[in-house]
């Protein structure tokens, strides 16, 4: 299946495409070659677009280092969510399997990085934050298929994995903001 397409039937329709996911072969190499390295550069580069359209170059070096820095980071990010989905898992009820944990994963992730077009225009960042807030959603409808959670358990295991998401996205961002703000400071000096 094509990433557009993909990326349209697991936002639209997650209950219909998960099983669909779940069925399909797959390898980490194939994950992230084929869909998760493209969705997830639409928000840094976009991003940057919209600080170079709205701010014009004002920026643009610490922007640009902010695209590759967050960019890396969220490939990063999705792996050490699906090795803690993977792990947790068993604990509830379903399979420890480390390609399902990330296709929950790197699916799940698909509405937050599709809204990272909203970046474009920098007030239509609460857009983003919406989808990534569907994505949530996304999960909980994967859980039962992709990694085999019991029904009964989806709600739990998908708000304990939320937490961690929560965790990893605090300690990213502030990883980046590190690395980001030591640069400007670097190109001032």
């Amino acid at each position: 299946m094509d990433i557009v397409t993909r990326a349209k039937n697991i936002t639209l329709s997650p209950n219909s495409e998960w099983p669909v996911i779940a069925a399909e072969p797959a390898t980490v190499g194939t994950l992230y070659n084929g869909y998760i390295a493209v969705l997830a550069a639409i928000g840094p580069v976009c991003s940057l677009l919209g600080l170079m359209f709205f701010f014009g170059g004002a920026g643009i070096g610490a922007g640009f280092l902010a695209t590759i820095v967050t960019y890396a980071i969220n490939l990063g990010a999705v792996y050490v969510v699906a090795q803690i989905a993977q792990w947790l898992a068993p604990k509830f009820g379903g399979h420890a399997d480390s390609v399902a944990a990330l296709k929950l994963v790197a699916y799940s992730y698909t509405p937050a990085w599709i809204g990272g077009v909203f970046a474009l225009i920098p007030a239509l960042g609460i857009v983003t934050l919406l989808l990534a807030l569907y994505g949530f959603y996304v999960l909980y409808a994967g859980a039962t298929p992709v990694v085999n959670v019991p029904k009964e358990r989806a709600v739990t295991f998908t708000a304990t994995l939320v937490i961690a998401v929560i965790v990893v996205f605090a300690v990213t961002s502030a990883v980046v903001g590190a690395i980001v703000g030591a640069g400007m400071v670097g190109t001032m000096g």
